[in-house]
């Protein structure tokens, strides 16, 4: 079963697209913060796959520097970066390379064929 670590920090846009990504089979870790994901990700044994991020999560460590941390720390975890369009320019233009990939509000359907199309693209590598 594969596990989605899913970090945003509105709780009512994070408990509905958890529970949806759980209909479907998947294991759901969420997090309402980057310090929060990060001590998730340090729990090996959460078998974490994928890292569904809002580009807008609030705190001292925005979702581009967890994505960065991430990258460099478990490369083995597919990332996810969601979010507005212009929050994804803003942002990355001083922080990173890749902006968000899904915009909101999400539609968990999309969300639910991303993180396939990722773990296929994984499998295949």
């Amino acid at each position: 079963m594969q596990t989605v670590l899913l970090v945003d920090a509105d709780v009512i846009v994070r408990h509905n697209l958890a529970e949806f990504l759980r209909e479907c089979g998947l294991k759901v870790v969420e997090a309402s913060s980057a310090a929060e994901a990060r001590t998730f990700l340090g729990e090996a044994s959460l078998g974490i796959d994928i890292a569904f991020v809002d580009a807008r999560l609030p705190g001292s460590e925005n979702a581009f520097a967890l994505r960065a941390w991430i990258a460099e720390i478990h490369p083995d975890i597919d990332i996810v970066l969601a979010g507005s369009l212009e929050t994804a320019v803003e942002e990355a233009s001083e922080i990173c390379e890749q902006g968000p990939t899904l915009p909101k509000p999400y539609d968990p359907k999309s969300v639910l064929d991303r993180i396939k199309r990722l773990r296929a693209e994984r499998d295949r590598g």
